[in-house]
């Protein structure tokens, strides 16, 4: 994966926040989402201040806000969870619009997608702004297991490979006349995804053997020593810090 590599999250530009080191952004990142889980549920205020904190992060970063909010939808599976839980959780019971809903699940709702539509939001301007190489440069400057960044390189090198693999193989049933359109064709679905399979295992045995071969020993090579300024780090931490000023008012007031 070369330096231009860059995923589909991902938005070319210039500004602070493309220039701060990966892994500043990164623990950054956690921290302000570890703030926003611990806020309390009924400081509903807070959650629009933190909105605003990202809104401002969001113009540093010179993303557009649409760019964003689009990306937010793959959060809807979670949207449909919350909007269970008012008529699942047991408690007391209110009426919304003549409808009967719990009241612990309305706040367990409410909880849900705050905290998860801002987690998210601030993964979407991470990635927006972040490189997939560097953030991997960054998990290794943040001293996460060897092991698990290695992992993380390896399905991110070949999951082009084998989409690509994917659809090489969709092209070749569809030159046949072959079209998906009922369970009966889910055989051959079931066969191309063996195929797929066993095509992707020796493909990473062939790798490895060739890795081996040129002195692989269990541990990649730092090419790339990312490192910060201090003024970086302190750009970096204004974001969780004035999260966590909101927070800490959040439980007094």
């Amino acid at each position: 994966m070369g330096a231009g590599h860059a995923h589909k999250l991902y938005r070319h530009g210039h500004s602070p926040v493309h220039a701060l080191p990966p892994h500043t952004k990164l623990a950054a990142v956690f921290a302000f989402v570890v703030v926003v889980v611990a806020t309390p549920r009924e400081a509903m205020w807070a959650f629009g201040l933190y909105a605003l904190l990202l809104a401002g992060v969001t113009a540093a970063a010179r993303v557009p806000a649409g760019f964003v909010l689009g990306r937010l939808l793959i959060e809807i599976p979670f949207v449909a969870f919350a909007l269970l839980m008012p008529f699942v959780v047991p408690g007391e019971q209110t009426q919304v619009l003549g409808i009967s809903l719990s009241v612990p699940g309305l706040w367990g709702a409410w909880n849900v997608l705050a905290k998860g539509t801002l987690g998210v939001a601030a993964s979407v301007l991470l990635a927006a702004t972040t490189e997939l190489r560097a953030l991997l440069l960054g998990l290794q400057r943040l001293k996460l297991p060897p092991m698990l960044v290695q992992i993380a390189s390896f399905m991110i090198r070949y999951g082009d490979v084998i989409t690509d693999e994917m659809r090489r193989m969709s092209i070749a049933r569809r030159s046949r006349g072959f079209e998906a359109r009922g369970v009966r064709h889910w055989r051959v679905l079931a066969t191309s995804a063996g195929a797929l399979f066993i095509r992707s295992y020796e493909r990473g045995e062939r790798v490895h053997l060739a890795m081996v071969s040129r002195g692989y020993t269990g541990s990649m090579p730092v090419i790339d020593e990312v490192t910060a300024t201090p003024a970086q780090w302190r750009y970096a931490a204004a974001l969780p810090a004035a999260a966590l000023v909101v927070c800490l008012l959040g439980w007094t007031l």
